[in-house]
């Protein structure tokens, strides 16, 4: 890692650095525009660029930090978005061709908080079309590079491919994407970052373009936990264009992110669930188990009612459903510009009458009810954050899914982490996945927050791309 170039600092150290004046905001914003035009023609994290905007906010924020202005702790840090998040006036393509001139009309909420606190928006990052797909490829717009590999064209994980993709090769310190059945998590796990799952309705989604509504929720991709949970304190909390952000009142993880996980009771995956995970994934899952016990915690196996499958085969039926309601009218069109690999996912949903759409939201409501239960004397479930590590674009079966491991998460509206547990022998990331009761978005943070500083796996930098 260089020390000399700020771009490979991560939010908080940037942060620190800006407000204590040992860094121009000027000088951050310019280090990580060097590295886009360097290394995005490869990566292809980002959807448009920023850099006129992007230099005079840098200019304004040094002018009034100097000045004794600051707005707050992050004024002066770039960031980017996901492209399904609307900025008024400027497009938002959802990572489809068809709306590739698509002007936003109006600002994400979410957009909006991290303006307020003095934050750059550098651009906006590479999606799967309609945010429909945990591969994180995209026919039309292009498909992001994941950074670990320099050889070979691997997935970056989707949707928020660009997302991770670009926080991973340094090209912004951190970045927003969603996950609506693991398209924070996916994209984080293969490519080494910390991925927040926020409970639905944490953080607003007013003015992010909906797949499906009941599951989508967004959240931060950083390069450590802290800077995760400081990202997701300062989106948090009531929004009245989302009222699903009035049901439950915020909740500051700092106070608990260093208390250890001494004497915490996490469940681990049965032998059943344990089946077809990579060897390396399950290794790396195993030592992260056991330096969670060294660290004081009692780890147990913990069999959920129904299995990770199950859960899942339910996401996608619900994901099919809404997300036909959405764009459903486009994927049907076929002489529409669109990814003949979402279509079909999109058309799960076409014949779905109301009355099965009901009856799903019902077992739904009665999964979360079995599945509290199942979790009683527990504080988190651990599970690897993938079955594998990130494969060869070449090789995707695009009739399946990546997300086996996170959908449950989204089905039972609980919240989880994925942080960095190893490296395969091929120098791929592989993940954590920390997952606990909706709303407990702290013991989360704190369980990550302990196992990363336990290990060294986040100080790593793609190869190829450390200087």
């Amino acid at each position: 890692m260089s020390s000399s170039n700020p771009a490979f600092l991560t939010a908080g150290e940037a942060a620190e650095a800006i407000q204590a004046r040992r860094l121009s905001p000027v000088d951050l914003v310019d280090a990580l525009l060097a590295r886009i035009d360097a290394h995005d023609e490869t990566i292809h994290a980002f959807a448009a660029v920023y850099r006129d905007e992007a230099r005079a906010c840098a200019e304004a924020a040094h002018k009034a930090i100097r000045a004794g202005h600051a707005i707050g702790p992050w004024h002066g840090v770039p960031i980017a978005l996901k492209d399904i998040i609307d900025m008024e006036g400027r497009i938002t393509t959802g990572g489809s061709k068809h709306w590739e001139r698509r002007v936003s009309p109006t600002t994400a909420t979410l957009a909006r908080r991290l303006i307020e606190a003095g934050m750059i928006v550098i651009g906006k990052a590479n999606t799967v079309e309609f945010a429909m797909g945990g591969w994180g490829t995209n026919r039309h717009m292009g498909s992001p590079r994941n950074p670990w590999d320099a050889e070979v064209h691997r997935a970056a994980g989707g949707s928020s491919s660009g997302s991770g993709a670009s926080v991973a090769a340094r090209l912004v310190p951190w970045a927003i994407g969603t996950d609506t059945g693991g398209s924070v998590r996916i994209p984080s796990a293969w490519c080494g970052l910390a991925g927040l799952k926020a409970t639905i309705g944490r953080i607003s989604a007013a003015g992010v373009l909906p797949l499906a509504h009941t599951l989508d929720t967004p959240g931060p991709m950083t390069r450590s936990v802290e800077d995760a949970a400081r990202l997701y304190d300062l989106l948090q909390g009531p929004d009245p264009a989302d009222p699903a952000t009035l049901r439950h009142p915020p909740d500051d993880p700092m106070p608990h992110l260093r208390r250890g996980v001494a004497g915490l009771r996490l469940g681990i995956a049965t032998e059943a669930e344990r089946r077809g995970v990579d060897a390396e994934v399950l290794a790396a899952y195993d030592a992260a188990v056991d330096e969670l016990e060294r660290l004081g915690a009692r780890c147990e196996t913990l069999a959920l009612p129904r299995s990770a499958a199950d859960y899942g085969a339910r996401v996608g039926k619900l994901i099919g459903t809404e997300g036909y309601f959405h764009v459903g009218a486009l994927t049907d069109d076929p002489s529409l510009p669109i990814d003949d690999d979402v279509r079909p996912r999109i058309g799960l949903g076409k014949g779905v009458s109301a009355v099965d759409y009901l009856a799903l939201l019902r077992t739904r409501d009665e999964d979360k009810r079995t599945a509290a239960a199942a979790m009683e004397g527990f504080d988190a479930y651990l599970t690897p954050g993938t079955l594998t590590p990130a494969p060869a674009v070449a090789e995707i079966d695009q009739s399946m899914t990546p997300a086996h491991f996170t959908r449950l998460v989204n089905w039972l509206e609980w919240c989880a982490l994925v942080v960095p547990d190893g490296f395969s022998a091929g120098g791929l990331p592989t993940a954590l996945h920390v997952v606990c009761r909706g709303h407990d978005e702290a013991t989360a943070l704190r369980i990550g927050w302990a196992y990363e500083q336990a290990t060294a796996w986040r100080l790593r930098t793609p190869p190829g791309l450390d200087a």
